[in-house]
């Protein structure tokens, strides 16, 4: 009888084990691996920007780039008014809607 109890509460220990490890794939699926995918993909748009680009970045100021260095941009946002940024500052999906153009209303 104390072998059965004993079976009894090794099984749903290995059941909790599999809902927790089923948890965490669930977490990993749907919230780890998008924000992963997410932050290589604005990395890679801050290295393929060049001098000239215009950009928007995450304080909403809108600029074009004069010059590219290492970790940071030389951005001038007005005649004759030049700011340094860190890369990290520029915003992609800001950036990527200067490119779209509005629709015309009738």
């Amino acid at each position: 009888m104390t072998l059965s109890i004993l079976l009894q509460a090794q099984g749903g220990g290995i059941m909790n084990i599999v809902f927790l490890l089923s948890i965490i794939v669930v977490f990993y699926f749907f919230m780890i691996r998008p924000q992963v995918k997410k932050q290589k993909q604005e990395k890679e748009f801050r290295e393929s920007l060049t001098k000239g680009a215009k950009i928007v970045t995450i304080g909403g100021i809108h600029g074009r780039i004069i010059e590219v260095n290492d970790r940071t941009f030389l951005v001038e946002i007005d005649s004759n008014v030049r700011v340094k940024l860190e890369k990290t500052a520029v915003s992609a999906d800001a950036t990527r809607t200067l490119d779209v153009q509005p629709k015309a209303t009738a």
